[in-house]
């Protein structure tokens, strides 16, 4: 496992910790690609979420039988 030197406290840490474990400075070049994949992942799940709560099968299932009651009744 490849180690560095904290810029700021000077213990050594892991290249790919995002921050320092003891004085919690973020490592720009890990923390910048790790925080826009996991925020990038977050946000496409959400989108996907939210698209399934607006258009459920339920609330379309219901949208048809209604339509079709309307349509039932306007042409008696």
């Amino acid at each position: 496992m490849k180690q560095k030197k904290c810029p700021q406290c000077k213990n050594l840490i892991s290249v790919t910790a995002p921050t320092c474990l003891y004085c919690g400075r973020p490592n720009k070049f890990v923390t910048k690609n790790y925080v826009k994949s996991k925020w990038d992942k977050e946000f496409n799940n959400n989108k996907i979420n939210i698209l399934e709560k607006v258009i459920s099968r339920k609330r379309v299932y219901i949208f048809i039988i209604m339509l079709m009651i309307i349509l039932i009744i306007l042409f008696k």
